[in-house]
């Protein structure tokens, strides 16, 4: 996607405690379900609508869900494989991990 079209990312806490990837026309693109406990998210389930695969929603998603995280103070709890899988490859997301 390009600069123009790149989803943005938003906690929808009162409509099922998920981050969600919303197009510039408001369109949800992908989501990540999430449990929050006292100082840490954990990250249950992330899924891509297959109309925006291949287009780094998904990584977007991450990206933008762990760095309102990281902006809160919490930590991370990666239980959905992908967003285990996309911290394992980006290190510098690792510190949001809890240990």
């Amino acid at each position: 996607m390009s600069q123009d079209t790149d989803p943005q990312t938003i906690d929808v806490v009162d409509a099922g405690d998920r981050f969600e990837a919303r197009t510039p026309d408001g369109v949800v693109a992908g989501f990540a379900e999430y449990v929050r406990e006292p100082g840490r998210v954990i990250f249950t389930h992330a899924e891509v609508d297959p109309a925006f695969e291949g287009r780094g929603v998904g990584s977007a998603l991450v990206v933008g869900a762990l760095d309102q995280v990281r902006a809160s103070g919490e930590r991370v709890v990666p239980l959905c494989p992908f967003v285990k899988a996309y911290i394992a490859r980006h290190p510098a997301y690792e510190d949001l991990t809890r240990r």
